[in-house]
């Protein structure tokens, strides 16, 4: 069911239909959407209290394979998709990969296949490096010309529908772009990236100083600006971007640059690798222990050379703005 909320459309602008405009990635879109001044059709599963201008809101039960798209598709120039059945650590449905299919391959390739008949010239879609596996060996980097190798049911369904929409592509006059983003963080994020953040806030003394891994991350407004580049960069058409911050840390190096934007000191010290990984197998922990410890880096070369994209702003930069919002969030108003 759809349900739409009329606000009138800024004039003279490409129009853009968003999905999951109300999530950590989507939110942020939106805002550069109408910040850059395009018209939006936002599809949301929640009420807007407040519509922004330019935005057409239509409001979703739940993202299925069923949905007429004929209202919002309506003088839609791009799909955003990035809407979808989220990575779950503690997973309870009693079938995972048929509760992700349901939502990442199969409501998204009735989205598509919609948008092509609408006359939709574009459709990004926001996936995982979880298509490309869950770790990198010393030295190498995941590219977007790898054999894809995902290694959970979230990675499968992902890889998936991106197949679905490159063969979806080779058969209409819509084109596709796919965008696999590493970790994602910036304000107000949450999981891993929130602990460690609360960690180094706290000044907990951590065990990683000797942990020679690598990982890459994205900032969120980086995520969104090459989000924005790719609705009309040329190049972009039926390709595949991985996406980081172009800056690979390790998780020592992570926590202390976290430590000096906090204006904290930095407690990490040097402590066997061997005895930490027993240790986080006594007490269950050794998934989330590889999480922190083990390697997983991305290549944007070829993003950046197809795209003539660099990423806008610094790590070190990103890490001030995320510990800023963090540390304000904390203190709270009753803290001034």
């Amino acid at each position: 069911m759809l349900d739409e909320i009329s606000v009138s459309y800024a004039p003279g602008a490409p129009t853009v239909l968003l999905t999951g405009g109300t999530g950590f990635v989507g939110r942020s879109v939106l805002d550069a959407l109408v910040k850059a001044q395009y018209q939006v059709v936002n599809v949301t599963r929640k009420t807007v209290p407040s519509p922004l201008p330019g935005v057409q809101d239509f409001i979703i039960d739940s993202l299925t394979g069923g949905i007429d798209w004929t209202a919002p598709l309506s003088g839609v120039d791009v799909v955003i998709h990035s809407a979808g059945r989220a990575h779950i650590m503690n997973e309870t449905h009693s079938n995972p990969l048929q509760a992700f299919r349901e939502v990442n391959v199969n409501a998204t390739l009735n989205l598509a296949r919609q948008a092509a008949d609408a006359g939709v010239q574009r459709f990004i879609y926001i996936s995982s490096v979880k298509v490309n596996g869950e770790e990198t060996s010393a030295g190498r980097a995941f590219t977007p010309n790898d054999v894809p190798a995902p290694l959970d049911d979230y990675g499968v369904s992902k890889l998936e529908a991106e197949q679905a929409l490159l063969e979806l592509a080779r058969h209409t006059s819509m084109d596709v772009v796919i965008i696999r983003p590493v970790l994602v963080y910036g304000p107000g994020v949450k999981a891993n990236f929130e602990r460690m953040l609360s960690v180094v806030d706290r000044k907990l003394p951590l065990p990683f100083r000797t942990i020679d891994n690598r990982r890459s991350l994205v900032f969120i407004d980086n995520l969104v600006d090459l989000i924005c580049v790719c609705i009309k960069h040329p190049a972009a058409s039926n390709r595949v971007f991985l996406v980081s911050d172009g800056d690979d840390l390790s998780i020592g190096q992570i926590l202390k640059k976290l430590a000096m934007a906090m204006n904290k000191p930095s407690y990490v010290f040097a402590f066997p690798y061997a005895l930490l990984n027993v240790a986080a197998a006594i007490i269950g922990k050794k998934d989330f222990l590889q999480r922190l410890c083990g390697s997983l880096q991305v290549d944007i070369t070829d993003t950046r050379e197809c795209l003539n994209w660099t990423p806008p702003v610094t790590i070190d930069e990103a890490f001030a703005i995320t510990a800023r919002h963090y540390q304000k969030k904390q203190n709270g108003p009753s803290h001034g």
